[in-house]
């Protein structure tokens, strides 16, 4: 069967790529010339003849960066928003490989060909993806293509197994049911259908395609036998591992001298990630100084005439990986704020509010950089060193996270932020440890284009003004 993670589909998607970037390769050939109306494109009166060597080197190359960018690995591009990230950034390089072939081989080849082309075959390799998607969701909403899952173990990690899938019905899987040697569970519940003894049989009668077993860590011999019992079976048996109360992020399967070993505290971003993030940082904040420098040349100035004390506050916080840093911003408080009394406090449905708007010791100048945020664009310079990123988790006191349970510190496995999730989704508004959920929503979901989507929506909620003070 043609199913989405497939080879059979990797390679008929490389056979389309190849198709289309050669198509797109014909087709602006033919038509620079009937484009020569545009005022920007320099006229040309005889028809343009391509070398036949750029339609057997073009699509190699650009197949070849897709590879690099793993474009045809569908599982790691379950998302629609991971798709478009990989094909964009692996587009990208692959143009400005083919641009430098160009330039030192045939540079007769114009440059308005070569950008139309480019963004042709952008766009039909974008389409024809977009069109596979909607076609397999279709199949999938009318159970052509379901795949049946079966899970061993009715417990709380089987019911979390179900809500993934529930999560995600663009996979196609159907659960069938639960089997379970636990009697309260056999009687009670109804989607258990049986104990472990009948997997065989169950799996044979239910057409099961896929059996997940999310036993106890003590079931070991039990699960042993229950995966020989499988063997003669068209199924594939995998095992989720009892080890979440060990793990702070995600687990990944590397070797370790030779062996397959499980990493329980692997990096929430890979070398790939961890680079476009860098760079994107750089990028940004590089471009943005220029304007950035004669705002805070003037916030300078008027904190100086406002108020006695220095200009920046270095505030101590936790950065990635727990480690501490000096976090820079314009100083908001009149001197020496933190010795005249204790950071007020508020409780909200028993949560603490580190932050309120009536704080007797902000300054005037200091409401006004609260309310616009504009205090915390010294941070630029954490992100230049590196202490930071643009958008994560927000950086927290170093007080506050030493009463942290384990399940909150999994906000610290990626950069901390300037701007994040939460916010764009309520801000100061927010207890104290109520965004940490936010935070791991961005954690879970982590791409350049959630950062981009973050930075447009956080300029929209500064200039609301919304639980900024």
């Amino acid at each position: 069967m043609f199913r989405r993670f497939s080879v059979n589909f990797a390679v008929t998607s490389i056979f389309l790529d190849f198709l289309f970037i050669d198509f797109a390769l014909w087709v602006s050939s033919e038509l620079r010339t009937s484009l020569s109306f545009l005022s920007f494109v320099k006229e040309i009166p005889a028809p343009v003849h391509l070398p036949i060597d750029l339609y057997l080197f073009f699509p190699p190359i650009w197949i070849g960066v897709f590879l690099l960018f793993a474009v045809y690995d569908g599982r790691k591009n379950l998302r629609i928003v991971d798709e478009l990230s990989s094909l964009s950034l692996g587009s990208l390089l692959a143009g400005v490989a083919l641009a430098g072939i160009l330039y030192f081989s045939y540079r007769d080849v114009s440059r308005f060909l070569f950008l139309f082309f480019f963004l042709l075959a952008y766009g039909l390799l974008l389409l024809w993806r977009f069109y596979f998607r909607t076609m397999f969701r279709y199949a999938h909403e009318k159970g052509m293509r379901e795949r049946r899952v079966l899970i061993l173990g009715a417990g709380d990690v089987g019911r979390l197994v179900v809500d993934q899938i529930r999560a995600h019905p663009y996979l196609g899987l159907k659960l069938v049911g639960f089997l379970d040697d636990d009697p309260d569970k056999l009687s009670d519940l109804k989607d258990v259908l049986g104990s472990l003894d009948q997997a065989h049989q169950i799996a044979i009668e239910k057409r099961i395609d896929d059996v997940i077993i999310t036993l106890p860590m003590s079931a070991h011999e039990r699960l042993t036998q229950v995966v020989s019992e499988l063997h003669d079976l068209p199924v594939r048996v995998r095992v989720v591992p009892d080890y979440f109360s060990l793990t702070l992020h995600r687990a990944s399967v590397e070797e370790f001298a030779g062996i397959p070993m499980l990493d329980l505290r692997a990096p929430a971003l890979n070398d790939y990630q961890r680079m476009i993030k860098r760079a994107f940082d750089l990028i940004v904040t590089l471009v943005g100084l220029p304007f950035a420098l004669p705002v805070m040349a003037i916030i300078a100035m008027a904190i100086r005439f406002d108020s006695h004390g220095p200009i920046f506050y270095l505030a101590g916080r936790v950065g990635e990986n727990s480690k501490p840093f000096k976090m820079f911003k314009f100083r908001t408080m009149v001197q020496d704020a933190d010795k005249m009394k204790p950071i007020a406090a508020q409780t909200i449905t028993e949560q603490v509010v580190l932050k309120r708007a009536d704080d007797p010791r902000i300054t005037r100048v200091g409401h006004f950089l609260r309310k616009t945020s504009l205090d915390e664009l010294p941070q630029l310079l954490n992100v230049l060193r590196g202490d930071m990123s643009l958008v994560g988790p927000r950086p927290e006191l170093p007080a506050l996270v030493k009463q942290y349970a384990s399940w909150q510190r999994k906000r610290f496995v990626v950069p901390q932020g300037m701007t994040g999730w939460w916010q764009v989704n309520g801000r100061s508004d927010k207890p104290m440890h109520l965004h940490t959920d936010e935070d791991l929503y961005y954690v879970q979901h982590y791409s350049i284009w959630l950062d981009i989507q973050i930075l447009a929506r956080t300029i929209w909620t500064v200039l609301r003004g919304r639980g900024a003070y």
